[in-house]
């Protein structure tokens, strides 16, 4: 049996390679290094086609935007 070792959504590095989070999203777990975090975060359409559901992400918007 083979088991794919977690890595980055964004870069594919490994957990050999860079730290990894652990993130739920529709019920699947993905993996993503605090490098790319910020992606996650303000640039998630980047992550389409990386990210199964990334194109349902919206941005967080940055300070002085509120949500009325």
């Amino acid at each position: 049996m083979t088991t794919t070792q977690p890595q980055c959504a964004y870069c594919e590095r490994s957990s050999d390679q860079v730290p990894l989070m652990a993130l739920r999203y529709q019920g699947a777990e993905a993996w993503i290094c605090p490098q790319h975090l910020p992606i996650l975060i303000h640039k998630p359409a980047q992550l389409v086609g990386k990210l199964p559901g990334a194109e349902h992400l919206a941005p967080q918007k940055g300070p002085g935007h509120h949500h009325d």
